[in-house]
């Protein structure tokens, strides 16, 4: 028992500067080829050690993110080219903020070739308990105060797991998850606008009429204009800021 209650323990100051440093990569703030100020600088600006911001970058160049140059110092890698499975876990877990406009573009991309397909699956293969689970996503819906952003994200999220759920492909609902993190801090930022929370919902009454019907056509168009709608709608909330 005494090894399962160790001690707790807050972040190390190691893993609070990966983070910090990958919150400014992903967002843009620091761009592909800057070059970082050398070890000593970064270490009297964040108030830490020189070994904590040596390995912190030894694991940010592990992830594909910095390059470390002898006698040059740290340079933001292109990731497209240099990123590991490190930094897609480090992509689906964000958490921060806004991404970088091309990344968040391609993480739209991604979206919606999975998610009009796992609708038009749902069609052919939702069994009655999917499409129960579905009516009790929507009926909590009608209830919602349009103001409650972080609950209206996360039902948002119950019913497009479902709808993965319903496709009957085992690696769909799991791909889905694991974005999970990064979709509700997208949605959150997508639902600040009380305007556009009436026109998801009636989405998703369309789409459970369509795979109440078994309408696979019927369904991927409904989520493909679901998902332009929302692409749409970030776009204009990031060129606005």
């Amino acid at each position: 028992m005494q090894e399962l209650l160790a001690p707790l323990q807050t972040h190390s100051l190691k893993d609070v500067f990966i983070e910090r440093f990958e919150e400014l990569i992903l967002s843009g703030q620091l761009r592909i080829g800057q070059k970082l100020p050398s070890e000593r600088e970064l270490a009297l600006q964040l108030g830490v050690s020189r070994p904590v911001v040596h390995k912190g970058l030894v694991d940010l160049e592990a992830k594909g993110l910095v390059t470390l140059v002898p006698r040059v110092g740290a340079m933001v890698n292109d990731y497209r080219r240099e990123g590991s499975l490190a930094l897609l876990n480090s992509l689906v877990t964000y958490q921060k903020g806004r991404l970088e406009s091309g990344l968040q573009t391609s993480l739209l991309d991604v979206r919606r070739l999975l998610e009009v397909e796992t609708a038009r699956l749902a069609a052919l293969h939702r069994e009655d308990a999917h499409l129960n689970a579905l009516q009790e996503v929507i009926e909590e819906e009608m209830q919602i105060r349009r103001q409650d952003v972080a609950q209206i994200a996360a039902l948002d999220f119950r019913f497009h797991h479902l709808l993965a759920l319903a496709s009957g492909n085992r690696i769909y609902p799991l791909l889905i998850n694991s974005f999970k993190q990064v979709y509700l801090n997208l949605a959150a930022q997508f639902f600040e606008d009380p305007a556009v929370v009436k026109t998801v919902h009636a989405f998703h009454r369309k789409m459970l009429q369509a795979i109440d019907n078994r309408d696979e056509t019927a369904a991927v168009s409904i989520m493909q204009r679901t998902l332009a709608h929302g692409a749409d709608h970030l776009q204009r909330v990031s060129r606005m800021v």
